[in-house]
């Protein structure tokens, strides 16, 4: 019998991605879409590429109306808006994934700080899962409420997971350089989004202070057991969608070579712990050493391509990571998350690109 799933914020990017996925997911029966709006309309009048592929309407969002249709509901809505309508899904007895940034923190206090609004939801927020299945498929299974992570902390995490907690960087020299196409702004237009204003240019945003910092942040501190502050800049790029993300390190050991035989890691031994650490990961490409991801090789796809590289004058590690942010940053980590909470191959209706 397939699982009859919903999605509330069906008219954003994320939302259209959820619809796209779902439609084709064999254990999956989507039976209701909605969003902030006054009335009915097909979904064609928002996307027409679905014309002929499902007659799905979008209604106003009626949170018991959607409870008695659903078993599961994914939350494609703005900050801020997901924790007024998790806590009615939850008490209805329906799993929630939401990818919002409204349940990613543990701490709400530096949720609040950087998003600028009382979390209205704290008691939930204490059970919520971060649904990256590659560091906590295990709490997902059993999760009644995934926060699903951001692009960019997605983009950066799976860069550094593998190297923190082994004593070979030094954490305090974290540097992350991202680049992101428009469609991570979301649908709604702002005045560095018109094509006129972004196209044929690359300008970094929010610079020491952007929201997905401290998301960053708390995660790589839990992998490494320590407190740890990166430098990350963003990029806003002429381009639709995926993100580049450039991380660099600080080696506290020596590069091995001859003239140094005390404390040495090797490029090959930097390159074994990522290919271990992700050998069993169906969405985690670890390219060659030194070849370079790309985010063409990743659009429309839930893959994250990692590039390492030993910068051996500097002493420096490289990583450089490529996914799609509308995808492995939003809707098919979500999806993914969804289907290891279900019992499901969790490759299920994400290997289409």
């Amino acid at each position: 019998m397939k699982i009859p799933v919903g999605v509330v914020g069906a008219k954003g990017y994320a939302g259209r991605e959820l619809i796209k996925i779902l439609l084709s997911h064999p254990d999956v029966e989507l039976v209701s879409l909605s969003d902030k709006i006054d009335t009915t309309e097909p979904i064609v009048q928002t996307f027409p590429q679905f014309r002929k592929i499902t007659e799905l309407i979008i209604e106003p969002t009626n949170v018991e109306k959607i409870n008695r249709k659903v078993k599961v509901v994914f939350l494609a809505l703005p900050h801020s808006v997901s924790q007024e309508y998790a806590p009615a899904f939850i008490s209805a007895g329906k799993k929630v994934i939401d990818l919002s940034a409204d349940f990613r923190f543990r701490d709400v206090t530096t949720y609040e700080k950087y998003y600028k609004i009382e979390h209205r939801a704290k008691k939930l927020n204490k059970e919520a899962v971060y649904g990256m299945p590659e560091l906590f498929r295990d709490l997902i299974r059993k999760a009644r409420l995934i926060a699903s992570p951001g692009c960019y902390p997605t983009s950066v995490i799976l860069g550094l997971a593998p190297i923190m907690g082994s004593g070979w960087i030094d954490v305090n020299t974290i540097i992350a350089d991202s680049k992101s196409g428009v469609s991570g702004a979301g649908r709604t237009p702002s005045p560095t989004t018109h094509y006129y204003e972004c196209n044929e240019s690359i300008r970094p945003y929010s610079v020491a202070s952007h929201r997905h910092t401290p998301e960053i942040e708390e995660k790589i501190s839990e992998l490494a057991n320590q407190k740890i502050t990166i430098t990350f800049t963003p990029h806003l790029t002429p381009m639709d969608r995926g993100i580049l993300s450039t991380i660099y390190v600080n080696l506290t050991c020596l590069h091995a070579d001859k003239h140094r035989q005390s404390e040495n890691v090797s490029e090959a031994d930097i390159y074994k712990r990522y290919e271990k650490f992700y050998s069993e990961e169906p969405f985690v490409r670890l390219l060659p050493y030194g070849e370079m991801p790309a985010t063409k090789s990743v659009l429309f796809s839930n893959f994250c391509d990692i590039g390492l590289k030993l910068d051996t004058r500097t002493n420096r590690l490289i990583i450089a990571t490529a996914i799609d942010n509308l995808i492995k940053g939003a809707s098919g980590q979500a999806v993914q998350a969804f289907n290891i909470s279900m019992g499901i191959d969790e490759k299920t209706g994400l290997l289409h690109f």
